[in-house]
């Protein structure tokens, strides 16, 4: 079967962040739709519950007649903490019946995912130390028990509930960062149940080391793999917040997650690896930009097009 990609972007791109403290005057979302649409994308993921409507009906026709779809949707919870799980549980399944009404409305070929992640930039050592994690700042074994039954839990509720497939997203400044992170967690978990989001650009500043390819990540993890994130990573920008000390934070504001094609993941070498393994369905671009960042239509378009030039 050939390969069937879709590219979509996401709300992040536009400065509409999932964290606190970073909702200052965000983009009305009539506009990020129009901008995204317009600048040559098929789809959106949700962003943050009550950015975009949370009426399915609604939601689906603000989408329809953009003619975009949904790709995802992420939901941040605190997997370490077992008194967190059935808040995240909850929420989830409020995000995955969205997801899978207006996905039946739309009619769409490819169902969304629901992307979990851990609650990212919460805790302050991983917090300060994104980018250079050491093994010392991990969890325990108790805690890894915890923190992948907690997924696996909610990932079970989505699918008996909506159909949906519930896919981790590892990420900078949480607990699952690193590359042997990432390893275990999978290890830990029921591959029936629980999926893995590549995301080129946490996966590069989350190795601590420039040289780490994206591809070799897509070799190392392709069994898990059900959704992509595209992201770049600035190297100079990274090594800078890596001997300065930059939290993770800082190290957004200054660009370490730059334009497409202008920072070290191998993204012509990513899509040949996609297309290669008939990879079906969606790629989301993101670009983190806090709120007053950048120009994000501009950055927009400057990405799909440099996606365009190597055959996406």
């Amino acid at each position: 079967m050939a390969s069937t990609i879709l590219v979509g972007n996401a709300p992040c791109s536009w400065g509409t962040l999932e964290f606190e403290g970073t909702q200052a005057r965000p983009i009305p979302y009539p506009q990020m739709l129009d901008e995204l649409a317009e600048t040559g994308y098929a789809g959106t993921e949700l962003g943050d519950w009550g950015y975009l409507p949370t009426d399915p009906a609604v939601l689906a026709q603000e989408l329809a007649q953009r003619h975009l779809q949904l790709t995802g949707a992420f939901v941040p919870v605190a997997l370490k903490d077992p008194a967190s799980h059935a808040d995240g549980q909850a929420r989830a399944l409020q995000v995955a019946e969205l997801l899978a009404q207006v996905a039946r409305r739309l009619e769409q070929p490819f169902a969304p995912f629901l992307v979990l992640a851990d609650d990212n930039g919460t805790d302050p050592v991983r917090t300060q130390n994104a980018g250079r994690i050491r093994p010392e700042m991990g969890l325990s074994q108790a805690e890894w028990r915890v923190f992948a039954q907690g997924a696996e839990t909610i990932a079970r509720a989505v699918r008996e509930a909506t159909g949906l497939e519930t896919v981790f997203h590892h990420h900078c400044a949480g607990f699952v960062e690193t590359p042997e992170e990432i390893q275990r967690f999978l290890e830990l978990t029921d591959p029936a149940l629980v999926g893995l989001v590549l995301d080129t650009g946490h996966y590069a500043y989350g190795s601590g080391s420039n040289e780490t390819r994206a591809v070799e990540a897509l070799d190392r993890f392709q069994e898990r793999i059900r959704y992509v994130h595209f992201k770049d990573c600035h190297p100079e920008v990274a090594q800078r917040a890596r001997s300065e000390g930059w939290d993770y934070f800082r190290a957004v504001e200054q660009g370490v997650f730059c334009e497409l094609g202008q920072g070290c993941v191998d993204f012509p070498g990513v899509v040949a690896w996609l297309k290669e393994h008939d990879y079906q369905g969606w790629i989301t671009v993101e670009q983190d930009v806090l709120p007053g960042m950048g120009t994000p239509k501009e950055s927009a378009r400057r990405n799909r097009e440099y996606l365009r030039r190597i055959g996406l």
